[in-house]
């Protein structure tokens, strides 16, 4: 397997990174590992997302831990 497939877009905000909304209030819940955070590999997405909540892109790969700011 190729761990590069594995990288995705994640989101982070004030060090905290998205998880997803919370079924029960809508609340979104954040959590502080990248490791928990919502991970998608669709770009046009991410930035959708992103900008809703003022937060920034980072390529993640949790197979090596690699995170890096995405252009």
């Amino acid at each position: 397997m190729d761990i590069r497939k594995l990288t995705g877009i994640i989101i982070e905000k004030n060090g905290m990174f998205l998880v997803g909304k919370c079924p029960v209030t809508g609340t979104l819940m954040w959590r502080d590992s990248p490791y928990d955070a919502w991970i998608t590999r669709k770009r046009d997405k991410a930035i959708l997302v992103a900008d809703k909540v003022n937060g920034r892109r980072f390529l993640f790969n949790p197979a090596s831990g690699e995170r890096r700011m995405m252009a």
